[in-house]
């Protein structure tokens, strides 16, 4: 009787201190999941040692990307009443600028990327091509990309009549209005193919830039080392099997190498 006693009063004191360390949910998760709580600082969740804490880690970077520099944002400098057609970007800041074409990709891996990453990318849309996918892109511009226009249909323009033109430009201006709510202020022609017409429509739909590229990375490579004012334009839709997402982490990781950072081209336009 006494040894039945015994292991009951065992038994109790087990599971009263069983509950009482079941009170602090830390000490329930245990210590290897422990480990991954902390608070959202600087090198994000889990504090500057945890398993998450290093975004730019978890997106195949070694150091995290310096801010760019403070700039006022500037207006395009019009020539004749017609927007400057702008393949780099003059300037001595260390900044590359990292544009997306037409809105085929819907990468949900590349939204995250842009957030945690602080991208201010920008995306020229297609209606045509983006079809039921706006969502996607109210996601990515909640969390810092711009919208900017690349027509409805994705014509080549060149050659075509100034009535056409004007439809492809002036149609996306006010499909991207409806969608988000502004007004695109710059625009990339289909192909990066224009005529003094193409400018004309712009400059009409109140554009006040046409942006074309100095840098297409070939599934993420660029075809030479970068420098300082580059508009790099990350192809879309590649059948190479890489993500949108990876294909931009390669363009990143030449970027730090080179010593450069990414620009919010708007600044600088």
């Amino acid at each position: 009787m006494r040894a039945r006693a015994l292991v009951a009063v065992g038994l109790a004191a087990v599971l009263l201190t069983g509950c009482a360390q079941s009170v602090d949910p830390i000490e329930r998760l245990g210590k290897k999941a422990a480990q991954r709580v902390g608070s959202y600082g600087p090198d994000g969740p889990g504090g500057a040692d945890g398993a998450h804490g290093r975004p730019y880690r978890h997106w195949g970077l070694l150091a995290p990307l310096q801010a760019p520099p403070r700039v006022a944002a500037r207006a395009a400098v019009r020539r004749g009443g017609l927007p400057p057609v702008v393949r780099r970007v003059g300037t001595s800041d260390k900044v590359v600028f990292l544009t997306y074409d037409d809105g085929a990709e819907r990468d949900p891996r590349f939204v995250d990327m842009v957030r945690e990453l602080r991208l201010p990318v920008s995306m020229f849309l297609t209606d045509s091509v983006v079809g039921p996918g706006y969502a996607h892109f109210a996601r990515l511009q909640s969390v810092g990309a711009s919208i900017q226009n690349h027509t409805l249909d994705h014509p080549a323009l060149r050659g075509l009549p100034y009535p056409g033109q004007r439809a492809e430009i002036c149609g996306q201006q006010e499909k991207v209005r409806s969608r988000f709510g502004i007004r695109p202020r710059l625009f990339r022609p289909p192909y990066g193919t224009y005529d003094r017409t193409t400018l004309r429509a712009a400059a009409d739909c109140g554009l006040s830039a046409v942006v074309l590229w100095s840098v297409s990375p070939a599934g993420g490579a660029p075809e030479r080392p970068l420098r300082a004012g580059d508009i790099v334009s990350v192809a879309s839709g590649e059948a190479t099997g890489s993500t949108l997402t990876e294909r931009t982490t390669r363009v990143l990781r030449e970027i730090e190498r080179r010593g450069l950072t990414v620009g919010r081209l708007e600044d600088y336009l």
